[in-house]
């Protein structure tokens, strides 16, 4: 057992990313069912389908799972009293100060754990009380850091600074990568880009196609001025690029990006207009598979990494 498993009471320091239009509750059983830390996508619900999905999730497993929760979006309020209401003992929180929400959740008995994208937000997560922190690299897909930190610098500069355990996250989709982050200092990682392309997960099959299909280079990291986010290079994304050079207003840019636009790309599958969020590591995965063989495969690959590197004299 290491720090992860022993605070999440889990057969594997692996935890499935709480993905938007990815991780509903298929998704989160079906990984802590395999061994790893389950997480259901609240960024995406309402808050009556968190509270349905929640229910589900606890009918699919009796093994540990948990919500992530992006602090800026709204009914947050709602949000939080339902994950109290519904039991979950696991709350990851991203997309804001760690502060507003920690200590209400932790008198309640909840492991909480904060994504941070730098070892100044590390430091800020450990002083508000998290149990643990994922620190996310530049790699990743989705919403990201402003300064580019990649996965590589980042995890030692976190582990050189903290104390409480750390998730590695960005670019990690094999137990090669896996056994790389915890060497650099981390205790597990967290696994985004892989699961999203996995039967189980609530994704489009278009958008899951798309993963499969994209080479090296094929995203790009936009939209800081709203929220940094890795998407893919597709119609909308050109879009983007050509507003950008007409020196476009913060205005302008919401304007385009417009409502529900990764809800059209991901979860509807509109290639085309839609926003389609996947990290860097894509260029690697070549097959949608089921949650339970991507976990196996994984921890394989770990452990031949870690006999292979084994043998290295010098």
């Amino acid at each position: 057992m290491n720090r992860i498993t022993q605070l999440f009471n889990i057969k594997y320091p692996i935890i499935q990313g709480g993905m938007i239009w990815n991780s509903g509750y298929k998704l989160a059983s079906a990984v802590s069912n395999a061994g790893g830390l389950g997480l259901i996508g609240a960024g995406s619900m309402y808050p009556d389908v968190l509270r349905e999905h929640i229910q589900k999730c606890k009918k699919a497993t009796d093994k540990p799972f948990g919500v992530n929760i992006p602090m800026l979006y709204p009914n947050i309020e709602e949000i939080m009293n339902i994950v109290v209401e519904e039991g979950v003992k696991i709350v990851f929180t991203s997309a804001g100060n760690p502060k507003t929400w920690t200590s209400f959740l932790k008198e309640k008995g909840i492991t909480v754990v904060h994504v941070v994208s730098s070892s100044v937000f590390a430091l800020k997560a450990q002083e508000a009380g998290v149990d643990a922190i994922v620190a996310e690299g530049f790699e990743a897909g989705g919403h990201n850091g402003r300064d580019e930190t990649t996965t590589l610098t980042l995890i030692p500069m976190v582990k050189e600074k903290i104390k409480i355990p750390i998730l590695a996250a960005g670019g990690i989709a094999t137990g090669r990568a896996m056994l790389a982050a915890m060497v650099l200092g981390a205790d597990g990682v967290q696994v985004g880009s892989r699961f999203a392309a996995s039967i189980e997960s609530s994704a489009h099959n278009n958008f899951k196609q798309t993963i499969v299909n994209i080479k090296e280079g094929d995203t790009h990291l936009t939209l800081k001025e709203l929220a940094p986010v890795r998407l893919v290079k597709n119609k909308f994304y050109q879009d983007v690029q050509a507003l950008y050079e007409k020196c476009p207003s913060k205005e302008d840019l919401i304007a385009l990006l417009g409502r529900a636009r990764a809800k059209k790309g991901m979860f509807e599958g509109d290639l085309e207009e839609g926003e389609l969020e996947i990290g860097q590591i894509a260029g690697l995965i070549h097959e949608i598979l089921p949650v339970e063989q991507i976990v196996q495969e994984m921890i394989a690959d770990f452990k031949a990494a870690r006999e292979e590197k084994a043998t290295f004299e010098f």
